[in-house]
């Protein structure tokens, strides 16, 4: 077993992960970290939600930083607020024992914009941010990112696929010469590669970790043969069988999550949705909720779904498979996260098998037929 003294960290950077019970370092960090503290390179890596990122370039990043300098020297975009806050949690968690102190401002909509204009006015050495409130916030003059030497996409395919395409060309063609730019990405659709064409360096470092498994290979995939209407009672007796174990149920629509979360919640079930038209506030809640485990399942839209990092779900249940394949990777690497087993298991109706042996192909994976 490869350790991060071995990767070349800081003592005071093992200190922390040892007291977050962080002992050895994942593939994705162990290929990623070595590179990025010895070279100044750009750098793009292919990885699943869960495979440990956030240290893979946050250490790194932490590493970059001059603390003599007051100005933001390290940005970090990601696709919500939940994973902004995350990252930033994360990196403060790691700085625990570091000498010199390291300040990282995170910024995201949904909250009150002065606020974050007042604490970017402190000095502040990493931006973490969400694509639309950061270009708000740099054409306000409130940021300036001019001197960034280091810019990592974290989750590139979901920021496009949640429609921020031109906000993150508009920031990436700020201040190119005297960057790097490092980029993760779950998939490599066709303006991933356009980006990377276009902003990064034709030299960039590719890694690729565990290249087969576009899907976590802890996670066990089941398929439940059964018709519309019969939907919501196979889905209550599932949770009847499971109520020691929590997990997200994922509907294609908004008013689907709710019509489901309140049938779950009619049946005693202890269950929250998150959908897009919630207030922030009504999600913070919600998902403190999930956190604490005052709730056992969630009901969620795919968009909704992208700031669950809740380690031991033990399944993830699809009312419906969802559009894009994509997001089947996306909504199964809920579970099996932190190196735990868990189930992906998709409510099929007559006619949808086609589906399953698209996705069986497209993904690498075998589906098992669960009878109820």
């Amino acid at each position: 077993m490869t350790t991060f003294s071995q990767l070349g960290l800081n003592k005071a950077y093992i200190k922390a992960l040892k007291e977050l019970n962080i002992i050895n370092p994942t593939d994705i960090q162990e290929a990623v970290i070595p590179i990025l503290l010895e070279s100044r390179t750009d750098l793009i890596g292919l990885a699943q939600t869960g495979t440990g990122k956030t240290a893979a370039f946050g250490l790194p990043i932490l590493n970059l930083i001059d603390t003599n300098m007051s100005e933001v020297q390290g940005l970090i975009i990601a696709p919500t607020r939940e994973l902004v806050q995350q990252i930033k949690k994360q990196l403060f968690k790691f700085t625990k024992y570091v000498n010199h102190k390291i300040f990282v401002e995170g910024v995201y909509g949904g909250e009150k914009m002065d606020r974050q204009i007042k604490a970017l006015n402190r000095t502040t050495h990493i931006v973490v941010a969400t694509p639309g409130r950061l270009l708000d916030l740099v054409e306000r003059g409130a940021v300036d990112i001019s001197n960034v030497k280091t810019l990592v996409l974290d989750e590139a395919d979901e920021m496009l696929s949640m429609g921020f395409k031109e906000d993150l060309s508009k920031i990436l063609k700020y201040n190119t010469s005297k960057r790097n730019t490092w980029l993760f990405s779950a998939t490599m659709p066709d303006e991933i590669k356009r980006i990377i064409k276009t902003y990064m360096s034709v030299d960039a470092i590719r890694i690729e970790v565990n290249k087969n498994a576009l899907v976590n290979e802890n996670i066990s995939h089941h398929f439940i043969n059964t018709s519309i209407k019969d939907k919501s009672n196979i889905i209550i007796r599932l949770l009847d069988k499971r109520q020691e174990e929590r997990g997200v149920i994922f509907c294609r629509t908004k008013a689907g999550t709710k019509t489901l979360a309140k049938q779950l919640q009619d049946e005693g079930f202890a269950v929250g949705a998150l959908e897009g038209d919630m207030q922030q506030k009504e999600r913070d809640k919600v998902m403190r909720a999930f956190k604490n485990e005052n709730l056992q399942v969630l009901v969620s839209t795919d968009v909704s779904a992208r700031g669950i990092d809740v380690n031991n779900l033990a399944f993830v249940l699809h009312h419906q498979l969802p559009e894009h394949l994509e997001y089947y990777t996306h909504r199964s690497g809920r579970t099996a996260r932190a190196g735990k087993t868990g189930q992906s298991i998709a409510l099929i109706i007559p006619g949808e098998m086609q589906k399953i042996s698209d996705t069986q192909k497209a993904l690498g994976i075998t589906f098992r037929e669960m009878a109820m």
